[in-house]
């Protein structure tokens, strides 16, 4: 079986057992903020084990896309993968040990044809019932394992759904050199692994919660949650030793060949390089496909590692070259999956130019580090040793592979701190983690939890105030029945006019009046499926669960973020429409006094882009079009040509907002029917215009760049846009007033201004040259002497540090073998440059010496041991630093 055919026979065999198919949820997790990526194929599925929301069916099958960073420093050898596919079938309050272990027996022995005697299981050590069912099925005694918890029992984290599990294994025979293999004693999760036992399936029998504290509740029903790697099942089914010999990665390793010039087999360095390159493409396009962009930090700085580290491995392969080559490994990537995930060709030309421009980049970065470890080895010739500090710089800040960091210094003689650079690796990970400990309350989960039977409808697309009912009240301590005037807290209701943050738009604000207490809302959030919770203070009173209470929802700052949320649809769509297909939201902000859109363009966008789709929405706005809303099926939505969001989660139900208007009348034979236009049709839940006209004027305030292949437009609607187009006539009147210019003069009148000054700056650049040269003789002339060096230590003229190296460059001539110190005032802050000629390294160091004088002024810098630069803070100590620097250089030189 080829892969597409494993997933296909998985997908058909539960679905035949009345399972819904769910496709994949995206690789950015939706509405789970303890998670980077979706690792696992039950993440999506959490809410409905939790119920904090309701499953679309009890049965569920998928084939979900995970990500794991944990294994990126292993991808190479045989087996890590970071992208992978997870086969799953789930149950939420049906089938239970008996339906799992029955489903999974008979896929595996009729449709996957795998030999009975060649699979085995393990076990968590007291589950008696998983083993009765087992030994009932026919799998002998001594092919069931027992183990403890650290084996078979399987958490979702450190919070939430846990159970324990049952694993499947196939035996792929003995192994030779395996001692437990000779003398008949091997078994599953034995150490060493010798390879025999390959873990094909793990079924999760999910009863229980665990909290924080490691307290663990059971569950509100007993839920089945298994995983079966599909670039696993390949390998076995194929044959195949490693799943890179599979047919998952034939055709990418072929591309990486054809591009490098290098066959797979040859020897296990170009083997492990070429498995990195297959690997990581794979991943990479999948991260971006599902809308992560490189960047330095979260998710953007995991794609931008694993990317750095494959083009780093296919330049070793197929060396230096003008080509990019990310890109044409994308293609082979795209090509081989495109039937399972058709999303990679749509997308795929914004993908691969993405990964060339990534890579483009990356190799200046490269010949960039290069030139640093060349200082850093020039600057430890004596011990020999590269400090494990300056390699995870190296690492860290130009992307240098700790690989390559260790090959050119062995090539030079040179050995390289390894514990330090671990140390450094692992103080950063400990920064990573704490970083990702993304805002959530382990007490905010519990009470979420406790209160998740609550289903608070939405009555906010027809009204801002509604009568309704206090359903339960969050505070300091959690979930409680009243709170008094000025606690914080966060309300549910059973029914609310107020829109809960979400698809950009920001959460409503307001009031809820209570017969004996007010609270003043100034944020709205949906905690979970269906329990939308209203946070305040209580400004007067008391309020309890129970009361009556009356809603009302700040109208004023709700209409204008629907004239911001309509505006953003027209924006979207004039983009796509001006600048390319191509584009797609990558987020935005939708608030009552701005919005911010992101979204997918390699470049920034021309001024007369950003001009035309300024007038393209503001056409529409003017043609005052009908803003129009309606409840579809996803599948007939999507049919239907609106446009959904990546990352978004979406119901069987979705909410369709169309900016259509009619083109023309058709006449049936059961009345008039009016076909439409529609310039935008988007999934989208937050509340919208009635018409466009309502939006009144848009106007752009900003373009700028937010990462690698990521734009942000920032906009205005309204009053505050006509503020805003207002507020730019004004500057430009005053600033023509100043220039003695008519407003559209002004352009031209700047450009002569630039021209002149250019003019200006040239001559005072030849008069500063002037002037160094006679500095630098009079410099020359007043040189020390020591030990037939010259020592020249001044404060120079120096407009910018270029100047400063014009100076040093010429005293470095005419006074032959020399040590200069030099210093100078830049933008009132002190800067420092020390120069050494070759024959004098031996016993001055520039980088070291010009680190002592600028920490004189509170500075720092360093370098070569020929030259070195360095800034300080203090301009009043440059004085004190340049005698630091003479007294030391004297005594570097052996002055008496």
């Amino acid at each position: 079986m080829n892969v597409d055919q494993i997933r296909e026979t998985f997908i058909r065999f539960y679905v035949e057992n009345k399972h819904l198919l769910v496709p994949s949820a995206s690789l950015v997790p939706h509405g789970d903020p303890t998670l980077l990526f979706t690792s696992a194929g039950m993440v999506p599925f959490k809410p409905y084990f939790m119920g904090l929301a309701e499953a679309p069916a009890a049965r569920m099958v998928t084939v979900q896309k995970c990500f794991r960073t944990t294994d990126i420093e292993s991808v190479g050898d045989y087996s890590h993968l970071t992208f992978f596919e997870m086969l799953g079938n789930f149950s939420v309050g049906d089938y239970f040990k008996e339906g799992a272990i029955t489903f999974a027996w008979e896929l595996l022995t009729q449709h996957f044809k795998l030999p009975p005697d060649k699979l085995w299981i393990s076990i968590f050590e007291t589950d008696e019932e998983a083993h009765d069912l087992w030994r009932a099925i026919g799998v002998p005694e001594e092919r069931i394992n027992r183990y403890p918890e650290e084996n078979n029992y399987w958490f979702s984290g450190d919070v939430g759904p846990c159970g324990p599990n049952s694993e499947i294994f196939v035996d792929r025979g003995p192994r030779d050199a395996c001692e437990f293999c000779r003398a008949g004693t091997c078994k599953p999760n034995l150490e060493p692994d010798c390879g025999r036992f390959l873990e094909i399936w793990n079924l999760v029998f999910m009863t229980l919660y665990q909290a924080e504290d490691g307290m663990r509740t059971e569950l509100p029903r007993k839920n089945i949650d298994t995983g079966s790697g599909l670039e696993r099942m390949a390998c076995f089914l194929q044959g195949k030793e490693t799943v890179y010999e599979t047919d998952v990665f034939r055709d990418i390793i072929a591309r990486v060949e054809e591009l490098s010039g290098k066959r797979y087999g040859t020897d296990e360095a170009t083997d492990t390089a070429i498995r990195i390159v297959a690997e990581h493409t794979r991943a990479c396009t999948f991260l971006i496909t599902d809308g992560v962009m490189p960047s330095n930090e979260g998710r953007g700085y995991v794609l931008r590692r694993i990317l750095r580290r494959a083009v780093y491995h296919l330049t070793q392969l197929a060396g230096a070259g003008d080509a990019t080559l990310l890109d044409q490994v994308a293609d082979a990537v795209i090509t081989k999956m495109e039937r399972a995930h058709p999303d990679l060709r749509e997308r795929g030309d914004f993908v691969m130019r993405l990964l060339a421009s990534e890579e483009s980049k990356f190799r200046e970065t490269l010949d960039r580090g290069r030139a640093l470890l060349d200082q850093i080895l020039a600057g430890a010739a004596k011990k020999k040793k590269v400090d494990g500090e300056q390699a995870f710089t190296l690492y860290d800040t130009f992307g240098f592979p700790l690989e390559l960091t260790e090959e050119i210094a062995k090539r030079e003689g040179f050995e390289v701190d390894l514990a330090g650079f671990v140390r450094e690796m692992e103080a950063q990970r400990e920064r990573g983690r704490a970083a990702a400990k993304f805002d959530i309350e382990a007490d905010r989960v519990e009470a979420y939890t406790q209160l998740a039977q609550i289903r608070t409808k939405f009555v906010g697309y027809d009204a801002t105030r509604h009568d309704t009912t206090i359903a339960g009240i969050i505070g300091a301590s959690g979930v409680q029945d009243g709170a008094g005037e000025g606690e914080r807290v966060e309300v549910v209701l059973i029914e609310t006019p107020f829109y809960a943050e979400g698809g950009g738009q920001a959460g409503d604000t307001g009031e809820i009046i209570a017969p004996h207490g007010r609270v003043r809302i100034d944020d709205t959030k949906a905690a979970a499926e269906g329990l939308i919770v209203h946070r305040g203070t209580v400004v007067e009173g008391r309020i309890a669960v129970n009361d009556a209470a009356r809603a009302a929802v700040d109208v004023e700052k709700r209409r204008a973020s629907q004239r911001n949320h309509t505006a953003t649809h027209l924006l979207h769509a004039a983009l796509r429409e001006v600048v390319g297909s191509h584009v797609k939201q990558a987020g935005s902000l939708v608030a009552p006094d701005r919005l911010r859109f992101d979204f997918t363009h390699i470049e920034p966008t021309k001024p007369e882009e950003l001009a035309a789709v300024q007038r393209l929405v503001n056409e529409k706005i003017r043609e005052d079009i009908d803003v129009h809303w309606e409840e579809q099926p996803y599948a007939d939505a999507i049919a239907g040509g609106a446009m959904a969001l990546f990352g978004e989660k979406y119901q069987a139900n979705v909410r369709v907002v169309g900016i259509c208007e009619p083109l023309h009348l058709h006449e049936h034979h059961d009345g008039g029917e009016q076909e439409m236009r529609c310039f935008s049709k988007e999934l989208c839940g937050g509340t919208h215009c009635h018409r466009t006209g309502e939006i009144g004027a848009f106007v752009i305030a900003s373009e700028s760049s937010v990462g690698s292949g990521l734009r942000r437009i920032e906009a205005l609607t309204g009053a505050l846009a006509d503020a805003f187009v207002l507020e730019q006539q004004a500057t430009v009147g005053r600033l023509a007033r100043r220039l003695s210019a008519t407003p559209a003069e002004l352009e031209q009148r700047v450009e002569a201004l630039q021209a002149e000054l250019d003019a200006e700056r040239r001559r005072l650049q030849q008069l500063e040259r002037q002037a160094g040269r006679a500095e630098a003789g009079s410099l020359v002339d007043a040189a020390e002497r020591i030990d037939g060096a010259a020592l020249v230590v001044a404060r120079v003229p120096a407009a910018n540090v270029e100047a400063m190296r014009e100076m040093g460059d010429l005293l470095r001539e005419k006074l032959g073998s020399a040590v200069l110190v030099l210093g100078a005032v830049i933008e009132d802050r002190p800067s420092f440059l020390v120069m050494v000629t070759n024959d004098l390294t031996g016993r001055v160091h520039a980088g070291k010496l010009v680190k002592q004088v600028a920490a004189v002024a509170g500075g720092g810098g360093g370098g070569r041991p020929v030259m070195a630069q360095a800034g300080g803070k203090d301009a009043t100590q440059g004085d004190a630093a340049l005698e630091l620097g003479r007294t030391a250089a004297r005594g570097l030189l052996g002055a008496s």
